[in-house]
């Protein structure tokens, strides 16, 4: 397995959609788990020291509110963490960015925007760090950006045609 995928709860799982997607199209194995830094700490701690004897080799953690995960992580394994906030609160997720992204220096988790969008993006990161040592990742991504690059020209030619 390439990827250790970590939510905090059952309802943070539907915003991993786009993140399992994307793994799925560039062929990234993964494993999901939901585990809670609160509720169930020792489970929590056991999944995230085992993950590299396990052979993961990027921890992706989701979590709202408080969402200690991401750093729960980073505390228990030496593999790269990208946390993703959860929208899961009266915050609308600011409550999740601003805890992940404060870690103190020292044990760095890479932080991604709140909610779907960020999970896709953790899902990308994911893909770009792996295919660093990965010449046939690195074409697919390279694929995927111009792709990317290709729907934008399109949307721009279809706006110009509707305009004139």
């Amino acid at each position: 397995m390439d990827i250790l995928i970590v939510v905090g709860s059952e309802n943070d799982v539907s915003e991993m959609d786009g993140l399992v997607q994307i793994l799925k199209k560039f062929d990234v194995s993964y494993e999901m788990h939901v585990s809670s830094a609160h509720r169930s700490i020792k489970r929590t701690v056991d999944i995230f020291e085992r993950a590299e004897s396990k052979g993961f080799k990027i921890i992706i953690a989701a979590a709202g509110m408080s969402a200690h995960l991401p750093g729960i992580a980073a505390a228990c394994s030496i593999l790269p963490v990208i946390g993703v906030p959860i929208p899961s609160s009266s915050l609308n997720g600011l409550d999740s960015l601003l805890s992940i992204v404060q870690m103190p220096g020292g044990i760095p988790v890479a932080t991604t925007a709140i909610g779907k969008s960020g999970a896709l993006n953790a899902a990308l990161l994911a893909v770009s760090i792996l295919s660093l040592n990965n010449p046939a990742l690195l074409n697919k991504l390279k694929k995927y950006r111009k792709e990317l690059e290709g729907k934008v020209v399109k949307s721009d030619l279809n706006l110009n045609n509707t305009i004139k």
